[in-house]
């Protein structure tokens, strides 16, 4: 069980509806894996005035009705979750694999990230494509999954200019994380690669390829190009 003794926690507003539960302030995957495990606890024991909440790589924020409950008591009540739940650990996460096609023009950036650390590019996709990564959270457009999980020897900083343009489907690295775009938008990832999957359909249920604590690994096609 999560102790009084654990790592802090901190309640705070945010503004007159919502709550931010904060656990740590690093990309830590046990950290993760406690929010994940929280959100998994409150999806089982609902609380007349929750609205919805948000996990994130460090946090939950949580959203109520003003008219049904006030701060005081959502902050008792996550508190006693707090100490409630089982400690995070996730149980048999769904696993996806996830084919890419490595630099080319589907990984403009692979070249560059090789340079920044001394390898090849064949060394990237080797390194990128051997690890098992964890959804951490969602954000940036519906359908985008952070992944924590990445090798620190290709931790790559952002374009100093993002683009305006990212195809769907690309996989990037950005600092310690890696990631998928679901769809075409603006965005300052390094881009190694890019995949036929559909990470985000409205139109099919559930609507998400991936959702939190969905472990991926991504495989590179043979059409990769790559030396």
């Amino acid at each position: 069980m999560i102790k009084k003794s654990d790592p802090y926690h901190r309640l705070s507003p945010v503004g007159d509806s919502a709550l931010l539960l904060e656990l740590g302030e690093s990309l830590d995957p046990e950290i993760n894996a406690r929010v994940l495990g929280l959100d998994l606890w409150l999806k089982q024991s609902p609380f007349q005035g929750i609205k919805t909440w948000v996990p994130g790589y460090a946090s939950l924020l949580v959203i109520y009705d003003p008219l049904e409950i006030a701060f005081p008591d959502v902050a008792y009540w996550m508190e006693g979750c707090l100490h409630s739940c089982p400690k995070a650990e996730l149980c048999s996460p769904k696993q996806v694999e996830v084919p890419v096609r490595y630099g080319g023009a589907d990984g403009p950036d692979l070249v560059h990230v090789a340079e920044c650390h001394g390898i090849s590019p064949s060394d990237v996709v080797r390194m990128h494509s051997s690890h098992t990564y964890r959804v951490g959270m969602m954000g940036f457009t519906p359908g985008f999954a952070y992944l924590m999980g990445l090798d620190p020897n290709l931790a790559t900083p952002r374009l100093a200019t993002p683009r305006t343009q990212v195809p769907a489907g690309s996989v990037g690295i950005a600092g310690g994380q890696t990631g998928i775009y679901p769809s075409e938008s603006p965005g300052g990832w390094q881009l190694i690669g890019r995949t036929d999957c559909v990470l985000f359909d409205p139109a099919k249920e559930p609507h998400f390829m991936l959702s939190p604590g969905d472990e991926v690994r991504f495989m590179a096609l043979d059409e990769s190009r790559v030396r």
